[in-house]
């Protein structure tokens, strides 16, 4: 069982020609509400991919809650650990044609407090994994590192810093963040590999369409491709990374298949609109790798375009990073 532990959150999407610059002013083409969230999109990722899968945040008494709650229930994730003792926050995210957005959000109330009675619920029920989002750092490695707890997977997009960034890093036994995010933190390839190898850390660096890199504790650097598609929209494709490597990681695939595996579900996200209605099914990223063998016919989703399945940039409701603006939940 994974346990994601983080971002819940409405995103209103508004579809604009253009990203606004300071001051601008820009007509709206459509505006629509959905679900999202950085740790609850992950937990539905990690659920199509068919993990157990439960979500631990934090959201509001309300009808709009309860709803929220339903939507994650449909996909078949656990919300028996999510406190209703706050208020289910809102992200507003600017949807440009080319798939590309700023978002702006809210903050939560997902406290050390909580993460440490969800810790502790996880190592009684068992749980393999726990999920966690860089804003929580440095304040959750304090409550974290329990030899009977779960492992610990850090999507680090969120981090606020150097400090924040290498309290993560210390705390996790996975981390997964956006490369512009890294580069501005820790520095370029040479010193992640040395923060891999300083913190026993798998660390999975993710570049949008340029692809992805691994750096493993024993100091290997491995890197992939990000699958060619046509995006709509990149909101969520970060989160949808961390949670399809989680469900890789539950189900005993080494890092790097994980992260194989993680990059083409990513990818396929891209090509829907919403965080979460282009999460794959694992049956999809399968299929999808089946037919990307040397000698299979090229799948028809993979054409014009690169998904941009990279992880920085988390909002609560989406993520990606290098994003202008960006709210504390979904990844892309």
């Amino acid at each position: 069982m994974i346990v994601f532990c983080g971002y819940a959150n409405v995103d209103l999407t508004v579809a604009v020609p253009e990203l606004p610059g300071p001051g601008a002013r820009v007509q709206a083409t459509g505006v629509r509400r959905g679900e999202g969230g950085m740790a609850a999109n992950a937990a539905v990722a990690a659920a199509r991919m068919g993990a157990a899968a439960r979500f631990a945040g934090v959201v509001g008494p309300g009808a709009s809650s309860t709803a929220f709650l339903a939507s994650l229930a449909a996909d078949g994730v656990g919300t028996d650990w999510t406190a209703r003792t706050g208020t289910l926050t809102t992200a507003v995210v600017l949807l440009t044609p080319d798939g590309e957005r700023s978002i702006i959000s809210q903050d939560d109330e997902v406290t050390t407090g909580h993460i440490a009675g969800v810790v502790r619920s996880a190592r009684e029920a068992g749980a393999g994994w726990l999920y966690l989002d860089g804003y929580r750092f440095p304040e959750a490695a304090a409550v974290l590192g329990d030899p009977g707890g779960p492992r610990v997977v850090v999507d680090l997009d969120g981090c606020d810093g150097p400090g924040a960034m290498r309290a993560a890093l210390a705390s996790a036994d996975h981390a997964i963040v956006g490369r512009a995010q890294a580069t501005a933190f820790l520095g370029g390839d040479g010193a992640l590999a040395a923060e891999a190898a300083a913190h026993r850390v798998n660390l999975v660096v993710t570049d949008g369409a340029r692809g992805w890199t691994l750096f493993t504790p024993d100091g290997g650097r491995h890197s992939g491709a990000a699958i060619a598609v046509t995006a709509v929209d990149a909101t969520g494709a970060g989160d949808c990374f961390a949670g399809a490597y989680c469900a890789e990681l539950d189900r005993g695939a080494a890092p790097l298949d994980a992260a194989r595996v993680a990059a083409v579900a990513a990818g396929l996200s891209c090509t829907r609109p919403g965080a979460r209605d282009g999460l794959p099914h694992r049956d999809a990223v399968l299929a999808y790798l089946d037919a990307a063998r040397p000698g299979a016919a090229r799948p028809d989703a993979a054409r014009d375009g690169a998904a941009h399945s990279e992880t920085a940039g988390s909002h609560p409701g989406t993520g990606a990073s290098g994003a202008p603006a960006r709210s504390h939940g979904e990844e892309a």
